[in-house]
């Protein structure tokens, strides 16, 4: 989570979605790297040089000029797919909390369609407990979950972005003491 608002009796914590550098990066180099293969498997078909630093001219269009091609459409598709998923923010939003309302409000922005916007409402009295999870290992994961009375726990962290143990506790114990709930899982 990038940033927060605390207030008297209100806290909004924003959540980062897929506008992150890593994808903007990873979108920037798959795009770059599917060009230059389109354009390596172009240049072995009409045998005219469209790269600067390279001579795919001596590429024999089948099989490896048509191979590079293809994997250059599928570069450039993987760009294209990153690059929307960027513009849309998947999993984008805020967590809210406001005790003048008495509720607790979960944001997020979904892929495109009819349930693009995911948007969940409770009462502050459905909140049992603030839940933490840590699993070390090949594939660690470190969340924090809202805990409602007779429903599923819903997650508060970013997908993706493992917490440091430290700052997991930390903003457990904020969040519970704000809530007036019980931290779970500690």
């Amino acid at each position: 989570m990038t940033a927060e608002t605390v207030a008297e009796g209100y806290w909004v914590e924003r959540v980062k979605g897929t506008r992150r550098l890593s994808n903007y990066w990873w979108a920037t180099v798959v795009g770059l790297g599917g060009l230059g293969f389109l354009l390596a498997g172009i240049s072995s078909y009409t045998q005219v040089n469209l790269l600067p630093f390279a001579d795919p001219t001596q590429l024999i269009f089948m099989p490896q000029g048509l191979v590079m091609a293809a994997y250059g459409v599928a570069g450039i598709g993987l760009s294209v797919f990153l690059w929307l998923l960027i513009w849309w923010d998947v999993g984008g939003g805020f967590n809210e909390y406001n005790k003048q309302t008495n509720q607790v409000k979960i944001f997020r922005w979904g892929w495109p369609g009819p349930n693009r916007r995911v948007e969940l409402v409770y009462p502050l009295a459905e909140v049992q407990a603030v839940r933490v999870e840590v699993k070390d290992g090949f594939n660690p994961k470190r969340a924090l979950y809202l805990r409602l009375r007779g429903k599923r726990d819903i997650p508060l962290t970013e997908v993706g972005r493992p917490l440091a143990l430290s700052e997991l506790e930390e903003r457990a114990a904020r969040l519970a003491r704000f809530l007036a709930v019980p931290v779970e899982g500690l």
